[in-house]
């Protein structure tokens, strides 16, 4: 399996970001981790592993960026406010600098973003945000809601960044077109703790005509890595 690291200086964020590519072409799958993870976090984990004969065969390529979580929302020596900021930064680092890096990357157009746990509300969040740079969301395992981050603070920016505030208010008729055009994927387990942030999502979707699929899976599945290795095989294709 093809394995490059790459780093580069980030003008978005002011500071070195690293990230891993998988893969030597197909269908581009752009991977956030899961709270203050790094960019190795999925190759450590084994989801890289669960994902072998999809990049070997050349149907995926993998790229699993870094988070600057501990410079945001964890970061509870900073003001929320700064924390917030940062998250902003870091999402222009992924659309003025990891989209235009994948495209130069891959020919193909259609970019997947997934993530689990933390890292589903980061994949969910910026196709949200941004549904014009991708086509396909993977959401596993993901609570929505950033409040609990913001030591009681709130502004137009956490409410921009907060999915359970913003999607039941989206009105554009052009920004709902572009997110009803997407293939959207909400998993959870039965025993999973973020279930109900699932659930709740699913039902904010309905709400707004976004079609999407909500899949709970039963067998007693929990929050962890073995179920995600399993979600993210099935849900790749």
């Amino acid at each position: 399996m093809k394995r490059e690291y790459v780093k580069w200086w980030s003008p978005s964020l002011g500071r070195d970001m690293e990230l891993l590519v998988f893969g030597h072409s197909g269908v581009p799958l752009l991977v956030f981790p899961s709270s203050m993870g790094r960019f190795h976090e999925w190759e450590d984990f084994k989801m890289i592993d669960a994902m072998k004969y999809q990049i070997e065969a050349g149907y995926n390529q993998v790229i699993c960026i870094d988070s600057v979580d501990k410079e945001s929302f964890y970061n509870k020596m900073a003001d929320p406010y700064v924390r917030i900021v940062r998250h902003r930064q870091y999402d222009s680092y992924i659309t003025d600098e990891v989209v235009p890096f994948i495209h130069n990357q891959n020919e193909n157009k259609f970019i997947i973003v997934a993530g689990a746990s933390f890292g589903a509300y980061h994949a969910l969040n910026v196709v949200f945000k941004h549904p014009q740079l991708f086509s396909k969301l993977v959401a596993m395992s993901g609570k929505y809601d950033i409040r609990t981050f913001m030591d009681g603070f709130y502004d137009d920016n956490v409410y921009f960044n907060n999915p359970v505030d913003y999607i039941p208010n989206m009105n554009d008729h052009f920004h709902l077109e572009s997110l009803r055009r997407l293939d959207i994927r909400l998993v959870s387990g039965e025993w999973d703790m973020c279930l109900d942030a699932a659930v709740d999502m699913s039902d904010k979707l309905h709400r707004k005509s976004i079609p999407h699929v909500l899949d709970i899976w039963g067998d007693q599945t929990k929050h962890d890595w073995p179920w995600w290795r399993d979600m993210i095989k099935k849900h790749i294709l």
